[in-house]
């Protein structure tokens, strides 16, 4: 089976951490903004994950190396253009606009803007959908969390389709960012946290017991408390699983140690996705066709987590059974049926 022409669909990647090397050379010429290396060569080493320490201080880097709304543009309509070369239908991907904010002082209007050209150029000149998440780093103030909740809220005609919590898990639990989750939430907001990951289920049992997720970022060390896998299982609340970036963090040894099949044995909507592709030596093509080999996945079970991410989607009905159907019919172009 050709992997890379299969139809898919990601929710859990995020734009800053997919910026390809040759992006990064782009950006810090345009911007006089000094890198460890100035070859792709070099990049590709330096952004390979070594420890979280590591990860921060890439990063960082990367986010300093954007200083304009072109500049957000450009990583976006990079970004959608490889996902379209991997047959990539619909992606949703969280941006940390406080951080660019930070960092650049790129007010978020500004921003805003500047994703949804990107959006709506890949829509005409791609065929393929994005939805944006805007995440809160956990670390940050309260009121820092509300201010980026408002701008969450506020750009919902304009590409912003949910609110997330990301960052290191034992900094802050979703209770310390409790106001801007309820209006997300109240305004009818989509609430997407990454829990489970390097923190146990209880990092994921506060999401539930705080908020309402409609979906889980990673949520894989749900595995070790069959009382949440049985909740995740009855309520159907979707897990964003990274397998590669999951190893690269040192949650699990091996593929072939990772719990993924356990969870979808147990009933629980699982997706697959690349988290930060170039950081973790990964795509989602990759992924796909690691974990079909780990676990041996055949192309029946590579459809129905395909569909796993086409139904937990955050789209209108009738942008979801379009993508359906767009997905029905790459998969029997590949030989693939339900």
């Amino acid at each position: 089976m050709n992997m890379l022409s299969l139809p898919k669909v990601e929710l859990h990647v995020h734009l800053e951490g997919s910026i390809r090397p040759e992006t990064l050379l782009k950006l810090a010429a345009r911007n006089s903004q000094a890198l460890p290396s100035d070859t792709v060569e070099g990049l590709q080493q330096w952004y390979r994950f070594r420890d979280f320490p590591h990860f921060v201080e890439v990063y960082v880097a990367i986010s300093k190396c954007i200083r304009t709304p072109e500049d957000v543009e450009l990583v976006a309509w990079e970004f959608l253009q490889g996902q379209a070369r991997q047959n990539v239908l619909h992606t949703e991907a969280t941006y940390t606009a406080s951080t660019i904010e930070k960092y650049a002082g790129i007010p978020w209007a500004d921003q805003l803007a500047a994703l949804g050209r990107a959006k709506v150029r890949a829509e005409s000149e791609l065929g393929i959908t994005v939805g944006w998440i805007l995440d809160i780093v956990r670390g940050d103030s309260s009121e820092r969390g509300l201010e980026v909740a408002k701008w969450a809220v506020a750009g919902r005609e304009s590409g912003i389709i949910a609110f997330g919590l990301s960052g290191e898990e034992q900094l802050a639990g979703p209770e310390a960012y409790a106001d801007a989750i309820q209006l997300a939430e109240t305004e009818g907001l989509a609430f997407v946290p990454h829990a489970g990951e390097t923190v146990g289920p209880e990092s994921i049992w506060k999401c539930l017991q705080h908020s309402n997720p409609v979906r889980i970022g990673h949520g894989v060390r749900a595995a070790e408390d069959p009382a949440l896998m049985r909740e995740l299982a009855n309520r159907q609340i979707t897990l964003e699983v990274c397998p590669t970036s999951n190893i690269a963090l040192g949650v699990y040894p091996s593929l072939e140690a990772h719990p993924l099949p356990i969870l979808l044995d147990e009933g629980i909507p699982c997706t697959i996705n690349s988290d930060d592709p170039p950081m973790f030596g990964t795509t989602i093509t990759d992924e796909l066709d690691r974990c079909a080999t780990a676990f041996e996945f055949d192309e029946h079970i590579l459809w129905s987590l395909t569909m796993n991410a086409a139904r937990s989607a955050i789209l209108p009905d009738e942008a979801k059974s379009a993508l359906i159907t767009r997905l029905r019919t790459g998969f029997a172009e590949n030989g693939t049926t339900e």
